[in-house]
């Protein structure tokens, strides 16, 4: 039985049909277009829905974007709030501590540690986030921290922080609520072991450097790439069930009202649309917002005060969003023919005409080979301006080059089975609905490919191979020693942790040429003096023989160029410290046995050469070395149960502790890092965007198959199976998103191309686009196959029914 639901009463008289209609006009027929998309039914209650929703998705995603600004600013504030506030040696005062950076790795994390000694007993500065000092033996923590010290899975870290926990580290003190942070009270400091002396927190200097042209360029094209295909959803969203609101729009010219006054009223309806998606955006940002505290991704988490948009950009997305609205349904509303009988559609359109639509990425293309060789690792600076245009210029001609490339191709396909038939069918009538609804996933492919195509070719300029053997050493740690009994003492702590395999254990300091400065030189020459067993000195050169007793002399290394003396064999040193800092103590005599063998350095295996003298235990007396080095290069036993963990925790066990650190097979350093951090906002960004399109894709299915509803029930109705009509569907998709992902590889890797003249450089990897075309056509299928149980219980009979 039929549903009848009374419509908004429409009177339309001369007056109203004026074209013209000036401001009032407009102003009355938009809320005559409100009025029908809150009340024209259930279908129109539907629509309104849908596009309130897909448009909400697409505001909440502009707010979180606009807000990393802001972010990122509170972050980098609190982080310097709790820097040091001086770095240089002042005298003990009642306002004075001693402190020392005790970070940590606890397996995959980093937690971030100080330890801090009060100096006096006066009113002595407390890091923020805290009211006071911790007192020896005690500690404050992030509340992240004090979670996972609470729990199973932190048992090895709490052996390694032996401290009573007294405090919670507030918000002030944090650059994140998933932060793991502490401070910890120590009576063991010295002023010659600590880090520094200092009266306060934050003020102190900052090392950043500038982003480098190649990472500004990164950032600017991720920025367009990323959000884009936001802008394109949005646009996509405000023209759901295109098709019913059309043939109301025949109903109201059937009563009288001109055209104009008809798109008008087609407006309204997708302004109420957007009106609802800006209250739908701001109740999801509201809630990502309340909920920001809970989530980290790639390592990051963020306080809800930190989701804060500018409110200038609040401004901008409440006032474009409502204005694309009306503007993109005017647009689309120029190809169709809404007359008193019916819509002028469903027959053949005209051929896209293409010409316009290949300018537009052309000249993209030529402003930013305007650019070639401009950008550099050396350069601060890009012109973002010519550069964005030109990018966003070729990212949008592919959206509107696939609309006539989809037309271009399914108008010549014929025959085939039925499925085939009816998909091709339905796509020539209405290819420009199909090319919509994957037109965001084109664009975030193309942007992609054109990024990772970059992003490959350039690694190699940040990404930098240690040289590292990483199959003979896990740990590398070094710590100054006041003696070779102490040495000693270290590195056999070392050896008999648990887990540990081997390791190569060397003593460093360094020795001076005898005698007065050299004619022409203006300091003492001076070398580097390593003492080891033989086992150990086999891991630094290349030795023919080796026992106790043994000296060697190994050639220069570039890697130690700050060596200025390189001795041979029977030659005198002074063991008394290096004569150039003046600090050197009684310098003590001992000459290179004339026996000492020439060898060639090796890379051990932290990656380093080691240059200089080479000498076992026995050739030396370590206690004649001044300030010498215990440096341990660690092997680990992998079959034993957090191997590094127990490794590490031997080594927090001296005081003050050394700092362990991974052997890794990539060099890390500051331009490192701000690459390490910018891949890692991209990957946040990449998942934010796809997450984003996983959903849009899902909405725009249902409401296309919700738009045909009536159309599949007719075709079973008529004995079409519904296996059939399911692969029918299948084809719709398949189709477009084939031929979308093909434009979208070739114009990313176009636009690759392009952006890898403007650095100076050539692509390193032609394949990049394969794993992004084949998470794009995964997403696909995979919501092809969540939208099979909606179609099929929408081929039912009562499909036919009409409202």
């Amino acid at each position: 039985m039929s549903q009848l639901t009374k419509p908004p009463v429409v009177m339309v008289t001369e007056t109203d049909t004026d074209g013209a209609g000036g401001v009032r006009g407009w102003v009355r027929e938009l809320a005559l277009g409100l009025r029908f998309a809150v009340t024209g039914g259930r279908r129109g209650w539907i629509r309104t829905a849908l596009t309130a929703f897909g448009v909400g998705l697409g505001v909440a995603m502009l707010l979180v974007a606009s807000s990393i600004p802001q972010m990122l600013e509170n972050r980098d504030g609190r982080g310097d709030a709790r820097q040091i506030a001086k770095y240089d040696s002042e005298k003990a005062s009642d306002r004075s501590f001693l402190y020392f950076p005790n970070n940590t790795d606890y397996h995959d994390i980093t937690v971030t540690g100080m330890l801090l000694q009060a100096e006096g007993k006066g009113d002595i500065a407390a890091p923020p986030g805290l009211t006071e000092l911790p007192k020896p033996g005690e500690m404050a923590v992030s509340p992240a921290l004090a979670e996972l010290l609470s729990s199973p899975e932190g048992a090895l870290l709490k052996d390694r922080l032996p401290y009573k926990i007294t405090a919670t580290i507030g918000d002030t003190g944090l650059t994140g609520p998933n932060e793991l942070a502490y401070y910890a009270g120590t009576s063991a400091l010295t002023e010659a072991s600590a880090g520094g002396r200092s009266e306060g927190f934050g003020g102190g200097p900052r090392f950043s450097e500038p982003l480098n042209g190649i990472l500004l360029l990164i950032v600017l094209i991720a920025f367009i790439a990323l959000l884009l295909p936001v802008a394109v959803f949005i646009s996509s969203a405000v023209r759901f069930g295109g098709e019913q609101r059309d043939r109301r729009l025949a109903a109201l010219r059937l009563v009288g009202a001109d055209r104009s006054m008809a798109n008008r009223i087609a407006a309204g309806e997708s302004l109420c649309g957007a009106l609802l998606g800006l209250l739908v955006g701001g109740g999801l940002f509201t809630l990502a917002r309340h909920w920001a505290s809970e989530v980290t991704v790639w390592d990051i988490s963020a306080f809800p005060s930190d989701l804060s948009p500018a409110p200038a950009l609040i401004a901008l997305v409440a006032v474009a969003v409502p204005a694309a609205a009306i503007v993109v349904t005017l647009f689309t509303l120029r190809s169709v023919s809404i007359e008193p009988l019916g819509v002028v559609r469903n027959s053949t359109p005209r051929t896209r005409k293409v010409w316009w639509r290949v300018l537009m990425p052309v000249l993209g293309l030529v402003l930013l080979l305007t650019q070639t060789g401009s950008i550099s690792m050396g350069g601060t600076s890009i012109n973002s301006l010519l550069i964005g245009a030109g990018a966003l210029m070729v990212l949008v001609g592919i959206t509107v080059l696939l609309p006539w490339l989809v037309e271009a191709v399914v108008k010549r396909l014929d025959g085939g089975p039925v499925a085939w038939q009816l998909a091709t069918r339905r796509l020539q009538l209405s290819s420009g609905t199909a090319a919509r609804a994957i037109s965001g996933i084109v664009v975030a492919a193309a942007g992609a490919i054109a990024l990772q195509t970059l992003f490959s070719s350039v690694e190699g300029n940040f990404i930098k191979p240690t040289g590292a053997d990483t199959e003979q050493a896990h740990l590398h740690v070094s710590s100054q020693v006041r003696d070779g009994a102490e040495a000693r003492a270290k590195l056999g702590q070392y050896a008999d942790s648990r887990g540990v395999a081997g390791l190569v254990g060397i003593v460093e300091s360094t020795a001076n040429q005898t005698g007065p400065k050299p004619a022409g030189e203006e300091e003492f020459l001076f070398t580097a003096l390593t003492v080891g067993d033989c086992a150990s000195l086999r891991q630094l050169a290349k030795l023919p023989s080796c026992e106790d007793g043994d000296v060697f002399t190994v050639d220069k290394v570039d890697k130690y160029d700050q060596y200025t003396y390189y001795p041979r064999a029977g030659q005198k040193l002074s063991l008394g410290g290096n004569r150039n800092h003046g600090d050197a103590g009684e310098q003590l005599a001992w000459q290179i046995p004339a026996d000492a063998k020439r060898v060639k350095a090796l890379i051990d295996p932290s990656g380093e050469r080691t240059g200089g003298v080479l000498a076992t235990p026995s050739a030396v007396d370590l206690a004649k070395l001044s300030k010498p080095w215990a440096t341990a290069m660690i092997k680990l036993d992998f079959k034993t149960p957090n191997a590094m963990e127990h490794a590490r925790n031997a080594v927090a066990e001296l005081a003050p502790p050394p700092q362990p650190t991974t052997v890794r097979e990539i060099e890390l350093n500051e331009v490192n890092a701000k690459f390490a951090g910018i891949r890692t906002g991209l990957l946040i960004g990449a998942t934010a965007t796809m997450a984003l399109i996983a959903v849009s894709l899902l909405v725009t299915t249902l409401e296309q198959l919700r738009d045909r509803k009536r159309l599949l029930a007719v075709l079973m109705a008529f004995g079409a199976r519904r296996s059939t009509l399911c692969w029918s569907v299948l084809w719709q998709t398949a189709v477009p998103i084939g031929l979308g992902l093909a434009l979208a590889t070739v114009g990313g890797m176009l636009l690759g191309q392009v952006l890898l003249l403007m650095v100076g450089t050539i692509a390193t990897d032609w394949l990049v686009f394969l794993p992004i075309i084949g998470v794009g056509a995964g997403l696909i299928l995979l919501i092809t196959l969540l939208s099979l149980p909606p179609l099929w219980r929408m081929m039912r009979p009562d499909g036919l029914r009409s409202e």
